[in-house]
């Protein structure tokens, strides 16, 4: 793909961003919205999903427990997809690589919709997450590399939003879905390879990584572990998996929680996935203004400071959230603060990652600090799968999950404090 030298892609609008600074920068968020789509899709489907799948054995103790092991395979699929991606966009290219990536997680995540056992699922689950893992790593360094230095923090906010419009997305699709069977969720989740097809024709290869692409023969995972760059390759792998364990193992049983509160009543099928639909979409709300709202936090209070408010946060909303609604209307009261906090601090990672690494090992230092430690994260869905069977319920299970955001509180002491510095 050669770059765009027309007076049109030169020129910039107003806020400071050339037009094809701006297509990078939508291009991308659209790649993490429907990754974000595709992602959510099954957390959404999950117990309707396993009653079928499952046949008579679909007692809400297994729906727990085979639910949390496909999330947990669907993690380290995750993780396997964003180091070996991450690695490729450094050799091959970001925006070669985005596409490749974007194709993997849409074509999979229709697939899925062909399941006929829970192990199937699983399978087309752990492919799709190999796209969705990659998806990231290539995405956020591309944006880094080709927005300036003056947009870059705002920038990455605006690419992690996507991730709160890929959930409002499929809840919105859910809801439109309310009736069909599950099955056609998935089969909407095809729809994002045309926006492979789109960077394929539009997006270019930074400039910055054309000058400074992995040497051959030099491989660039290693150099995330020589000694100048081990401290900051283990703390960010610290970070984003305390980030993703609560995610994962609490936060994205949030359907689960409602359908406990609002199916013991009379509410038909149809009924109980709209009142889902719109608390997922209640809950996302908070994570858009969380995820715009860390970069200029990081900005004012440096990177160590916002990622520390953002876990204080999540370690008290999170069991607020869950042990405390006895009602559906308590539930939506709380669900914007869980969100704001528990999503907000991924829009972290697009700024804070990036700035760890230079540019030849860039894709690799982001792409394995923000997946490598979903690999331990995958034990969160399987652990909450295991804790709702010793404790009853999806809330008590949950809200024990929240003691992780403790634990990235005493990490962050060793993080290296990037504001103010350029990319190198």
């Amino acid at each position: 793909m050669e770059p765009v030298h027309s007076t049109a892609g030169r020129a910039h609008l107003g806020g400071g961003l050339s037009r094809y600074q701006l297509l990078v920068l939508l291009v991308a968020w659209l790649g993490w919205v429907f990754d974000s789509m595709d992602a959510t899709i099954y957390n959404l489907v999950l117990t309707p999903a396993l009653r079928e799948l499952l046949g008579n054995r679909n007692s809400p103790e297994n729906i727990g427990w085979y639910g949390g092991i496909i999330l947990a395979i669907f993690l380290v699929g995750w993780a396997l997809g964003g180091i070996v991606l991450g690695v490729l966009a450094d050799y091959l290219g970001r925006a070669r690589t985005l596409v490749i990536t974007i194709l993997i997680y849409a074509v999979f995540t229709g697939l899925a919709g062909l399941s006929h056992s829970w192990w199937e699922l699983a399978i087309y689950r752990f492919l799709t997450a190999l796209g969705v893992g990659g998806e990231w790593a290539s995405g956020a360094t591309l944006v880094a590399e080709v927005l300036p230095e003056s947009w870059r923090v705002k920038g990455a906010g605006v690419l992690q939003s996507a991730w709160g419009a890929g959930y409002f997305l499929a809840a919105g699709v859910n809801l439109l879905l309310s009736g069909q069977s599950w099955r056609v969720m998935f089969f909407v989740g095809i729809l994002p390879a045309f926006v492979g097809l789109f960077v394929l024709l539009k997006v270019h290869e930074p400039e910055r990584w054309n000058q400074a692409r992995p040497a051959k023969g030099r491989l660039t995972l290693w150099e995330l572990f020589v000694p100048e760059r081990r401290r900051d390759t283990i703390v960010g792998s610290a970070l984003a998996f305390v980030a993703v364990f609560g995610l994962w193992g609490a936060t994205n049983w949030t359907p689960s929680l409602v359908r406990e509160l609002i199916e013991p009543g009379r509410l038909n099928a149809v009924e109980i996935t709209r009142k889902v639909s719109y608390a997922v979409m209640i809950l996302n709300a908070g994570a858009i203004v969380g995820y715009f709202a860390f970069p200029p936090m990081a900005e004012r209070v440096g990177r160590r400071g916002a990622f520390a408010v953002m876990m204080a946060g999540a370690a008290v909303t999170l069991p607020a959230a869950f042990l405390v609604p006895k009602s559906y209307v308590t539930v939506l009261a709380i669900l914007p603060a869980l969100g704001f906090f528990t999503n907000g601090i991924f829009s972290g990672f697009p700024v804070y990652l990036p700035e760890l690494f230079p540019t030849r090992i860039r894709a690799t230092g982001a792409g394995f600090c923000f997946n490598a430690g979903r690999v331990l994260a995958a034990s969160g869905p399987f652990m909450t799968g295991y804790l709702v069977m010793q404790l009853g319920s999806f809330a008590r299970a949950a809200s024990a999950i929240a003691l992780i955001y403790v634990l990235g509180m005493l990490v962050l002491p060793f993080a290296r404090e990037t504001k103010g510095q350029a990319l190198g």
